[in-house]
């Protein structure tokens, strides 16, 4: 066991530190509640999967040196969109509206030291989404239990923070730090990287300036100045993949995006936005060294809380799927697993012409 556990930290170490994520969430005139986001790799083919996990399934957490963590049972069906291996949900909804994402978070926040003495209450970071969507319905929920377990790091470089949201609308970002869980409510609705929440909520401040629609004309001295194009009013938005720039971006397009109709539209507005924060495989590397792949962003998800359907897009295939947790039966479904693509491969619509 303890030489799978070795390659598999080799496998971890070797691609989550390259995640770089965006989230952002919308609320639709109905009340709908959507949680979107991108996640990143670019070092390589991040393995996926759509992941169902019916009601009373026994789990069980790594530790850093195996598989023998904490053991619980599935309260709740879920749905979960998984990396790396599929007990590693990056993303998921449960039956009853709760939504859990993890974000890399490297180097400001840091875990509880692996202590085997408390194996039976340590879950790894990575299967934390799993746990959390497993056990609770809610946000209190979440945020009463977490003392109850020790969160570890599986790997070195794979400190992550999470999104929390349930169906009301209410979003939480939890970040660990020396061990310590400190929960921020999320009013702005947006997630990315390092630095932590606060940080970023405060660096909004140097954006002051900015604001939707066209900056007017002025005189300097005895000259008229007149904006170029449309949307000078964003001159000075910050246009790079840094967590500290998406942040700002997301930020600025979610507060001006104009409130949809139901969580269907609104779903569809989320991939429109996030489609601002693709990163090209280039930029991710020096001239020439970049791996075979379409993109840095390998998929992109929109989950309806309220209607509890998960949508998704890939960098092999822009189609939008679907899984609507409301056809699945999650007392009689067996656990099971799925390839985001059945083939990496984009659909391409032929138009006749006569």
């Amino acid at each position: 066991m303890k030489k799978v556990f070795i390659g598999l930290n080799a496998i971890i170490g070797g691609i989550i530190p390259t995640m770089a994520c965006t989230g952002i969430s919308l609320t639709a005139k109905d009340g709908s509640y959507v949680q979107a986001r991108t996640i990143e790799a670019a070092q390589m083919a991040l393995p996926s999967e759509y992941v169902i996990i019916p009601r009373g399934q026994e789990l069980r957490s790594f530790t850093p040196e195996d598989a023998e963590g904490m053991k619980y049972v599935a309260k709740y069906g879920v749905v979960g969109l998984s990396v790396v291996r599929n007990e590693f949900i990056a993303e998921g909804i449960n039956e009853e509206g709760l939504s859990t994402g993890l974000f890399f978070f490297p180097a400001y926040g840091s875990y509880t030291e692996y202590n085997e003495r408390s194996k039976a209450q340590t879950i790894g970071d990575l299967q934390l989404n799993q746990w959390m969507l497993s056990q609770f319905k809610n946000v209190d929920e979440v945020m009463a239990a977490i003392h109850s377990v020790r969160i570890v790091g599986l790997d070195a470089n794979s400190v992550v923070h999470w999104r929390i949201g349930d169906a009301s609308g209410r979003q939480v970002v939890l970040e660990i730090v020396n061990g310590i869980p400190h929960f921020f409510e999320n009013t702005v609705g947006v997630i990315t990287n390092a630095p932590g929440f606060e940080w970023h909520l405060t660096n909004l401040n140097n954006y002051i300036n900015l604001f939707p629609g066209d900056a007017p004309k002025q005189r300097l001295g005895n000259r008229t100045l007149r904006p170029l194009g449309g949307n000078t009013g964003f001159l000075g938005l910050p246009g790079d993949a840094t967590p500290p720039s998406r942040f700002v971006r997301a930020a600025f397009f979610r507060a001006t995006a104009p409130k949809q109709d139901s969580g269907f539209e609104t779903v569809k507005q989320c991939f429109h936005i996030l489609n601002n924060f693709d990163i090209p495989i280039g930029i991710e590397h020096p001239y020439g060294e970049g791996p075979d792949l379409p993109s840095a962003t390998q998929w992109t998800s929109a989950i309806d809380l309220t209607h509890r359907k998960v949508y998704y897009k890939t960098a092999f295939n822009n189609t939008i799927r679907c899984i609507d947790m409301k056809k699945i039966d999650f007392s009689t479904v067996k656990y099971q697993s799925h390839p985001l693509d059945k083939q990496q491969e984009q659909p391409i619509e032929m138009i006749s012409i006569k």
